[in-house]
């Protein structure tokens, strides 16, 4: 069953698109991708009204957020959502969607890097450090709504109570994103 569903998830994400928006400051159309034909205003100003902040930081190079909105429940498989990930950086917005599972039995976000795909087995409930806190906080985005923008070291009695057990192994797998 694990095999169907990363199959299933493995296709779906290739369906799904990173959308780079370049110029340092474009504003947003209806859809949630910033307008081109509108470059005066910067990317805080052009979040959707559905934006949920989830972490943001000043570098030399300016300012960074990232973000989600969109989550949506994937038609095939009831336990999968979708959402897009939206990363604000001095260059501008890119969009990605990723497509994670919220079932207590395999939880998981399948998201791109470069031209890799990544597979993350997480457990929601578990412990929480910088290396997984942005997997976390964008799957309880994603599968509870309600928790959006909170951190996930705080939703462990959370976790209990929707049924994740809080001690499954996480782990990370790449793969080529265009495997044949």
């Amino acid at each position: 069953m694990a095999f169907a569903f990363r199959s299933a998830l493995f296709t779906a994400c290739l369906g799904g698109v990173l959308l780079p928006v370049g110029g340092a400051a474009v504003a947003q159309t209806s859809l949630g991708a910033p307008d081109a034909a509108n470059p005066h205003r910067a990317p805080s100003e052009q979040r959707p009204a559905d934006f949920v902040l989830l972490r943001e930081w000043t570098t030399m190079a300016g300012n960074f957020a990232i973000g989600v909105r969109s989550a949506k429940p994937d038609p095939a498989d009831a336990a999968a959502r979708t959402i897009v990930v939206w990363v604000e950086s001095p260059d501008g917005v890119q969009l990605a969607i990723d497509t994670l599972r919220c079932s207590p039995e395999a939880p998981m976000r399948l998201t791109r890097q470069g031209n890799k795909l990544l597979i993350k087995e997480l457990n929601p409930g578990g412990a929480i450090s910088e290396a997984n806190r942005l997997d976390h906080q964008i799957w309880w985005a994603a599968c509870h709504p309600a928790q959006a923008g909170k951190d996930p070291a705080t939703l462990q009695a959370t976790a209990r109570q929707l049924g994740y057990s809080g001690l499954l192994r996480e782990q990370k797998q790449v793969l080529p994103a265009n495997p044949r």
